[in-house]
């Protein structure tokens, strides 16, 4: 189970959490990007299919660590725009407890290693014990 604590004299996230504490196995995900099955990039300029993208790579990532986005206490994210974020987090939002979110950082980098992608996002989860 994780903890979501807000700390004292911090403001609070919007959207996030900024403490999350769990005790079990930490289940790692490397960063994923808008790329199909076949290596094809999905959503080509469109940000909400990158992110729809990214999301269910996320989640089969997780699944084979044996994990959910339940079990999420980080996500870090990477863009080429932090004009994409309120999309991103849509999609992100259809996936968590928006009342419980994860922590989360959120960078805005000059590229990603393929130009056509928009975001990387990468996740950190704990399975209870």
């Amino acid at each position: 189970m994780l903890i979501h604590i807000p700390p004292d004299g911090v403001a609070p996230g919007k959207g996030y959490s900024h403490v999350v504490v769990g005790e079990g196995r930490l289940v790692v995900i490397s960063g994923q990007v808008a790329l199909d099955e076949h290596g094809n990039v999905v959503g080509n300029g469109d940000a909400a299919a990158q992110a729809g993208q990214v999301f269910e790579n996320l989640r089969r990532c997780l699944a084979a660590g044996g994990a959910t986005f339940a079990e999420v206490a980080k996500f870090t994210f990477y863009v080429t725009d932090v004009a994409i974020l309120p999309e991103v987090r849509a999609v992100r939002d259809a996936h968590i407890d928006t009342a419980r979110p994860p922590a989360s950082t959120a960078v805005q980098v000059a590229a990603l290693y393929r130009p056509e992608l928009m975001l990387e996002v990468e996740a950190l989860a704990i399975i209870p014990w």
